[in-house]
């Protein structure tokens, strides 16, 4: 048996667990009772240990070294690149850190779920702090190994070969824009009426509706599901997705579209190569390539004139007790494209979007480089929510800083992701736009250009390219924000 195929393996191996792993994930968020908390923790941590002790096997390194000697072929130098990577990640950390951040995790995102809604941060900010505390200790061990900054250490866990300068570089010019662009755009609206929905949207008819809509978006039921978070999410593995989102009775719209974003990076995991299945390179590309498959699915195409043409009759259909007006398309695509600034970062417009993205990378790269303590970020944020989106969270924790999920088990690097998906997302809707008319595919609700072209040149790639090969490959020129600048100008104004 050669050294490669003693590698993939080994890294099949390792798959199985982290599967194990994902499921376990899931459960603790959707269905685990709450006093299952402590021992399903120290559960994870081990199984965290367990998948650590693996991915840096002392016969590693020799089998890597012999591997790269061997005949091997496009697609197999790929996998061995990403092994190499992933093996690299994984033995610069020392045992002990990784099931000390597993478990300081856990504790912390447990808590965090009843905290926030509390209004918690003193009681927060002692599980928050062990986290933060981690974070640093492992930033500080990855940018030493790496020859980087601390948060560019964490941010390439996230975002292979991309740097703080290059998202500086970015997301300031985003900044030049976005504000004046924002104001022109509420301006406009403000003379906009509309039909806000009122009345009882049943948890149930969301679910219906959201389950139709998934189905016209491709979902494949026979490999996955939806469930119901405190946070959506989307997790599982490509053969077993799971997909969740959260309901509000009185409003059906964020629920719906939390919906559309979910299978947007359910039907990327569900394209992945499966001749590659649980090999590094069959593994998704970056974050930031997966939220560019959510925010296709929700802004580029969910939010679009065309598709909101086909939720309409579905959408009324569903509630039938509720005035029609409601869902009227024009009515409904005022609702759907309303710009507002808002305090919540996932119930935000794609216009303000991104400032809310800016301003937790700013705090978390300070705060990973350690220039700020984990006690600076409620007035940073107050500061830069001020600024960036004119709205005050003074006092407020619930609906500033304790907001997200990603922070409470140490996720730092993970923001900017969210941004750089919107822009990659624009640009392949561009180019899209150059070889056929996705307008009038999704009027005629023949949806299988678009998901033809999305499998051939960013899924079925898995992690066989970089990110801005991919990117080119699929586009001809690299990252340009400028088709996403463009987007928003032409849908809004």
């Amino acid at each position: 048996m050669s050294h490669y195929q003693k590698l993939t393996q080994h890294f099949k191996k390792i798959s199985h667990f982290q599967h194990l792993a994902s499921i376990c994930g899931w459960d603790q968020a959707t269905m685990m009772p709450s006093g299952g908390n402590d021992a399903r923790a120290e559960a994870m941590a081990e199984l965290a240990l367990h998948v650590h002790q693996l991915s840096t096997a002392p016969q590693l390194g020799e089998w890597l070294n012999n591997a790269a000697n061997e005949t091997l072929d496009e697609i197999q130098h790929a996998n061995l690149r990403e092994m190499t990577l992933c093996w690299q990640q994984a033995t610069v950390i020392p045992e002990d850190l990784v099931q000390a951040k597993s478990l300081a995790g856990s504790k912390c995102e447990h808590a965090w779920r009843n905290q926030r809604n509390q209004n918690d941060w003193q009681g927060f900010s002692k599980n928050f702090a062990a986290v933060v505390s981690l974070s640093q200790q492992e930033a500080q061990i990855r940018a030493q190994a790496n020859q980087t900054t601390p948060y560019d250490a964490m941010l390439n866990l996230y975002e292979p070969g991309v740097t703080t300068a290059q998202l500086d570089v970015v997301f300031n010019k985003v900044k030049a824009w976005l504000p004046e662009l924002t104001q022109t755009i509420i301006a406009k609206q403000a003379s906009e009426s509309f039909i806000a929905p009122q009345g009882h949207f049943a948890t149930e008819q969301q679910r219906a509706l959201g389950l139709k809509v998934m189905s016209l978006l491709g979902f494949d039921f026979e490999q996955g599901r939806l469930d119901v978070s405190s946070h959506p999410f989307c997790g599982g593995v490509p053969s077993d997705v799971r997909i969740t989102t959260r309901y509000d009775e009185t409003d059906f719209v964020q629920s719906l579209m939390g919906i559309v974003h979910e299978t947007g990076h359910a039907r990327y995991e569900q394209g992945l190569p499966k001749q590659l299945a649980g090999q590094p390179a069959g593994f998704a590309r970056s974050m930031g390539i997966h939220e560019s498959q959510s925010l296709f699915f929700e802004m580029q195409l969910g939010r679009s004139a065309e598709f909101i043409k086909l939720l309409a009759p579905l959408a009324a259909a569903h509630f039938p007790a509720i005035d029609a007006k409601v869902f009227a398309v024009d009515n409904l695509q005022k609702i759907y494209t309303r710009v507002q600034p808002g305090l919540i970062r996932v119930d935000a417009d794609e216009v303000t979007y991104p400032a809310h993205v800016m301003l937790r990378y700013e705090i978390e790269r300070d705060l990973i480089n350690q220039t700020i303590t984990y006690q600076d970020i409620p007035e940073l944020w107050q500061q830069k929510m001020q600024a960036y989106l004119g709205l005050d969270t003074s006092g407020d924790y619930k609906n500033g800083c304790m907001q997200d999920i990603h922070w409470t088990d140490g996720s730092f690097g993970y923001f900017p992701s969210y941004s750089l998906g919107a822009m990659y997302g624009a640009q392949f809707m561009a180019k899209m736009n150059q070889e056929f008319d996705v307008a009038s595919a999704v009027a005629s609700q023949n949806l299988t250009p678009i998901f033809n072209w999305l499998n051939q040149h960013i899924w079925q790639k898995g992690s066989t390219l970089s990110t801005n090969d991919l990117v080119i490959n699929a586009t001809g020129e690299p990252l340009n924000s400028d088709y996403f600048k463009q987007h928003l100008i032409t849908r809004y104004l």
